[in-house]
């Protein structure tokens, strides 16, 4: 019986995402220049780069000089080693029981808070003949959700005290609020954070590494950056909104000079002439009012358009704003692109992205979908290409 073979073929829908490892490398730069040479940066590369390419990004970020990689577990740290990156690797959410020997074989860094994940390792890295490995070891101080409870320190301690081929590298904590300017939780997570630091000291530890500042406390809050910062967002463009009294605030001490690392384009796949009084879409939510052309693109929410910009959401082509209409499907959205001269079967659409002074961006797909930014990118799924260029 004959078989058929199938030749491997790029992708050749026409919906795709652009990543500029350049803006990438110079956003790094700026946290850099920002912090100073006596922080250390943990860039971090997890959920897949923030919907960027975890592999291409930490290759680029590894060439930029930087030293430390954070990741969620060891599935996303392995595709980093496979792919040959050496860069010190920051499991931020610890690990499962039977990783740890992976984990030591791989020599990456695991974040822990409790005795048993101690216990673990300690017997992973005897077997495999490691001493000192290093572990960081976590504090929940207030944020309630990972961490030892301040309380548990000394039983932590104690086991670290008794685990000889350990080595206590980095004290971690989060905060909750770090985008809100007058949140109290803030100082008083500082607080604890820093009793705490105070029991690791009694019990003979200094460990070099401190960190408790992802992006938004890199920006907002200096006394939060210890010798060690997380930025995530920041290397990608982008920070939270920051608020003050319930509002929305910004100004000069509250902005980093980064720029967008992503552009997400489709192109035009029909164009369709509607008499007025059309419904469109599922549910027939939008009507025309007049006669209208409407664009209609090949990507939907099963690409990470989120459907909340059904209702306001915008693209670029043309030089020209287009409105999305009607609801966003999973793989077809709909654009009213009426009085734009020249549209065509083909044309070139920026879904995310600046073009000739004009943006959409992140911040304008997350406040329209009432969600973060965040969301927006890491939503971008794995059926639209990556390009980087």
């Amino acid at each position: 019986m004959a078989t058929i073979e199938i030749a491997k073929r790029a992708a050749t829908r026409p919906t795709w995402a652009e990543v500029s490892l350049s803006a990438l490398r110079k956003n790094y730069r700026t946290v850099r220049d920002y912090v100073g040479q006596g922080v250390t940066i943990c860039a971090v590369v997890k959920a897949y780069g923030y919907g960027h390419g975890a592999v291409e990004c930490a290759k680029a970020l590894e060439e930029e000089g930087a030293t430390w990689l954070g990741v969620t577990s060891l599935d996303e740290a392995i595709p980093l080693r496979e792919e040959g990156i050496d860069t010190r690797i920051l499991l931020m959410t610890g690990f499962w029981r039977g990783e740890e020997e992976d984990i030591v074989r791989l020599g990456l860094t695991p974040t822990v808070w409790e005795v048993g994940n101690v216990e673990l390792l300690e017997r992973a890295a005897a077997r495999v003949g490691v001493t000192q490995h290093a572990i960081h070891l976590k504090v929940d101080s207030g944020m309630g959700r990972l961490g030892a409870a301040p309380e548990e320190l000394p039983k932590i301690c104690a086991a670290l005290k008794s685990s000889p081929h350990l080595k206590l590298e980095g004290f971690a904590t989060h905060l909750a609020s770090s985008e809100v300017l007058d949140a109290p939780s803030v100082a008083e997570q500082l607080k604890v954070f820093a009793e705490a630091r105070r029991v690791l000291h009694d019990f003979g530890f200094d460990p070099p590494l401190v960190h408790a500042a992802n992006t938004s406390a890199v920006i907002s809050h200096h006394e939060s950056w210890n010798t060690m910062v997380r930025p995530g967002l920041a290397l990608y463009g982008y920070h939270l909104p920051f608020e003050r009294a319930g509002r929305v605030v910004s100004g000069a001490g509250l902005r980093l000079a980064v720029e967008p690392v992503l552009t997400w384009k489709t192109r035009i796949l029909s164009v369709r002439d509607m008499r007025a009084g059309q419904a469109l879409g599922y549910g027939g939510t939008y009507v025309t009012k007049a006669p209208a052309r409407i664009a209609v693109l090949p990507v939907g929410y099963a690409d990470g358009l989120n459907r909340g910009l059904s209702a306001g959401g915008r693209v670029i082509v043309r030089e020209h704003y287009a409105p999305i209409v009607g609801r966003i499907s999973m793989d077809l959205t709909l654009v009213d692109v009426t009085g734009i001269p020249g549209i065509a079967v083909a044309d070139e659409v920026i879904l995310l992205g600046s073009h000739d002074g004009m943006s959409v961006d992140a911040r304008e797909h997350a406040e329209l979908a009432n969600t973060i930014p965040y969301e927006i990118l890491c939503a971008i799924s794995k059926r639209v290409p990556r390009k980087y260029v």
